[in-house]
């Protein structure tokens, strides 16, 4: 007689933050997976929390602390210093991270909380929602095998011009630690690790970026949240001796994407087992985007 193959039941992840995109993916995202529930919901405010929480049929917490006790994951939708701030009292707690990107709002607070996420010996992942896409993923095998030295990256949009990504941390720091992970960390995988940065423009506007990989390859990056167009534009193409590749970002990314976050962020709490997409390539990317401001300001 065949015996049944056990199913590992779903990881349970508390949500902090309860803004639009809590409510548009990570809410949808957690309590819909097979491989995740949506144990709770915290926010400052606890009525948009009830919202958010409502839709998924999941419990608003009145507390952090109530939060993390009911969670194996903790997964963050508010704005960098405060994510930065609570992921550390997450982390300390035993808790496993789901962080936005960037993964703080200073490269000292990306620092501490890199810290704290080793001390305790937790998981974390990034949501460099790119990342997660098939697509994406096999741009990145076929861009690899180019052995490129030479690339480009764009994501322009019109984000700060109203709507909800015009949130104050955006309006004030610009395109740069918005929109630079994406495509920095996409030209990071493509073209070998970046090493080095060179900024000009506008930090408020149009800005360009030249990396500098470990590899020798040479790329660009340019960022804009204040163009009026729709819809948004956004992918990368690299070059080698043998040819290119290159991908549209805009198009390369849906709900797939966000489903394999999800069940990739389940098998990162069960198996204890580093995910490549983790805080510390978060304070990576920090580390080159934080250059690039301090260049343009």
């Amino acid at each position: 007689m065949r015996q049944a193959v056990p199913v590992a039941a779903p990881v349970s992840v508390g949500l902090v933050g309860a803004g639009p995109w809590a409510a548009m993916v990570h809410g949808p995202v957690l309590a819909n997976s097979p491989e995740t529930t949506l144990a709770g919901v915290w926010a400052r405010r606890p009525e948009a929390a009830a919202e958010v929480a409502g839709k998924a049929g999941a419990p608003v917490f009145d507390s952090l602390e109530a939060l993390f006790d009911a969670c194996e994951a903790v997964a963050f939708a508010v704005p960098p210093d405060v994510q930065a701030e609570h992921a550390v009292t997450a982390a300390r707690a035993g808790k496993h991270l789901l962080l936005e990107k960037p993964v703080a709002g200073s490269l000292a607070g990306a620092e501490r909380l890199a810290d704290a996420v080793g001390e305790a010996g937790v998981g974390s992942m990034v949501v460099l929602s790119w990342r997660y896409s098939d697509a994406v993923r096999s741009f990145i095998q076929a861009a690899r095998a180019l052995e490129p030295f030479g690339g480009r990256g764009v994501f322009v949009s019109g984000a700060l011009l109203g709507g909800m990504f015009a949130t104050p941390w955006r309006l004030e720091r610009g395109p740069l630690l918005d929109l630079g992970p994406h495509v920095v960390d996409l030209l990071d995988a493509a073209a070998g690790r970046v090493v080095g940065v060179r900024a000009h423009g506008d930090l408020l506007g149009w800005v360009g970026l030249l990396l500098e990989h470990e590899t020798g390859a040479v790329t660009e990056a340019s960022l804009c949240a204040t163009c009026g167009l729709q819809p948004h534009r956004s992918g990368v193409e690299v070059y080698g001796a043998a040819g290119s590749a290159e991908i549209d970002c805009a198009s390369a990314v849906g709900p797939g994407a966000f489903a394999t976050m999800a069940a990739e962020l389940a098998t990162m709490v069960r198996t204890g087992e580093a995910h490549p997409l983790d805080v510390h390539h978060g304070l990576h990317l920090q580390r080159m985007l934080e250059d690039a401001e301090s260049q343009l300001r």
